[in-house]
C-alpha cells in the first residue's frame, strides 16, 4: 500500500470538515402553492398565480397558535430561492447551533413572481403576462405564508438586493406580522438616479430591439440580441471594480470573462422574464412611510455596492425615521463583493445574530 503523505492527509481533513459544516442543514422541501383570480396593482388578473418555494425544518406556534420560529428570506432580481442553497450562505447560517438553525427555525425560500418556478412570462403569455411590481410581489408572499404555509406570524423576515426592498415593504405593509426585518443591499427609497439608469437601460435595450417583436420572438429561435446588453449591465453593476480588474486584468481577459458571463445567462434566462423583474421596480417607494415599521430592523449595505453607493447618505439619513432601526455599512475588504456581498453571509451574520438576540421580546 502506498501511504499518502501527512501533510496532504491534514489538508483532505480540513477539506472534509469544510464540506461537512457547509452541508450540516437538511435538504429543502420544495412545493408549489396555487392562487386562484390573483388580481394585480395592474387591475390585471390571472386565475392561476403558481409560487413556487422552498422550505427547511418545521414550523411551530406557541399556546395562542401564534408561530413563533418562521423565517422569509427573499432573493434579489432575476434571482430565485435556490441560489440561498450554497456553501456561502446556507453554509454558514442553517446548520446545527448556525443564527438560522434549521432544526429550529421554519425558513421558507420562495421564488417570486415572474422569477424561478413561479408564473412568469416565459411560461407562454410572453408579454401579454400581467405587469407585476414589488406590490403584488409581496402580497403573493404574504398569502404565501398565510394561506399556504399556515405560517401567521414570522421571526425574522429578510431579503437580498430586491428581496430586500421587499423586506422594507413588509415592514410598512404588515407592521406586526413580524419580530424583526433584516433587508441587505438596497435602500429605503424610489429607485433614481444611477440604480434607475442601469434598468432603463436594460429595459430600453430589450424594448427597442427589432427582434424582440413586441415579446413574441419565435420559441426556438434564440434570444433577442438585447438579452446580452442586460447580462453586460448585470456583470457591470454586480460586483466591485477591485474584483473585476483582478479576474479581468487585461482586453483580452476582461472580453473573455464577460463573454462567458453573457453566455451562461443567455443560456438560462429569457429577455421576457428579465425585462419585466427589471421593470416591477416601477413602484418601490418605502420613504413615505417607514415611521409605520414597528419591528426590529436592521439595514446592511456595503461601501463597494455600485447600485447602493454610501456616498448617496440615504441609509443614514433615512433610517432615522424608524421607530426600532439600525444601520450599518460593511467597509471595503478583500472579503467584500460590491453588490454580491449580501449572499456572503460570513461578512454580517453577527449582526443578525445581535438582531435576533435584541429583538427576542
Amino acid at each position: 500500500m502506498i501511504s499518502m503523505p501527512k501533510r496532504l492527509l491534514v489538508l483532505l481533513s480540513l477539506i472534509a470538515a469544510a464540506v461537512l459544516r457547509a452541508a450540516d442543514y437538511p435538504a429543502p422541501t420544495e412545493s408549489d402553492f396555487t392562487i386562484h383570480d390573483f388580481m394585480f396593482q395592474s387591475g390585471e388578473t390571472l386565475p392561476e398565480l403558481r409560487i413556487h418555494y422552498r422550505t427547511l425544518g418545521k414550523p411551530e406556534k406557541d399556546a395562542q397558535g401564534k408561530t413563533t420560529n418562521a423565517v422569509l428570506i427573499m432573493h434579489g432580481t432575476t434571482g430565485s430561492g435556490a441560489q440561498f442553497i450554497r456553501p456561502e450562505f446556507a453554509g454558514e447560517l442553517f446548520g446545527k447551533d448556525q443564527p438560522l438553525d434549521a432544526t429550529k427555525f421554519f425558513i421558507v425560500l420562495p421564488d417570486g413572481i415572474g422569477h424561478g418556478k413561479s408564473s412568469k412570462p416565459s411560461d407562454g403569455m410572453h408579454a401579454k403576462f400581467p405587469r407585476y411590481g414589488y406590490l403584488d410581489m409581496v402580497e403573493a408572499l404574504y398569502r404565501l405564508l398565510t394561506e399556504g404555509l399556515g405560517v401567521n406570524h414570522a421571526r425574522l423576515v429578510m431579503g437580498t438586493s430586491m428581496g430586500g426592498m421587499h423586506t422594507w415593504l413588509w415592514g410598512e405593509l404588515h407592521p406586526d406580522f413580524m419580530k424583526a426585518l433584516m433587508p441587505l443591499a438596497c435602500l429605503p427609497t424610489q429607485i433614481s438616479g444611477r440604480n434607475r439608469a442601469w434598468r432603463r437601460i436594460v429595459i430600453d435595450a430589450i424594448r427597442n430591439d427589432p427582434d424582440w417583436n413586441n415579446g413574441e420572438y419565435p420559441a426556438g429561435a434564440g434570444q433577442p440580441p438585447s438579452l446580452r446588453t442586460a447580462a453586460e449591465m448585470l456583470w457591470f453593476m454586480s460586483s466591485n471594480p477591485v474584483l473585476r480588474q483582478k479576474e479581468a486584468p487585461t482586453l483580452a481577459k476582461t472580453d473573455e470573462v464577460l463573454d462567458k458571463f453573457v453566455e451562461q445567462i443567455v443560456k438560462v434566462d429569457d429577455a421576457n422574464d428579465v425585462l419585466y423583474a427589471v421593470e416591477a421596480s416601477h413602484d418601490y417607494d418605502p420613504g413615505p412611510n417607514l415611521e409605520k415599521i414597528r419591528a426590529s430592523l436592521l439595514a446592511i449595505n456595503s461601501a463597494d455596492d455600485l447600485i447602493n453607493p454610501p456616498e448617496l447618505g440615504i441609509l443614514e439619513r433615512e433610517i432615522k425615521r424608524v421607530p426600532h432601526g439600525r444601520a450599518i455599512v460593511i467597509p471595503f475588504s478583500d472579503k467584500t463583493r460590491g453588490h454580491g456581498s449580501h449572499t456572503v453571509a460570513a461578512l454580517w451574520k453577527d449582526q443578525l445574530v445581535k438582531l435576533l438576540k435584541e429583538s427576542e421580546k
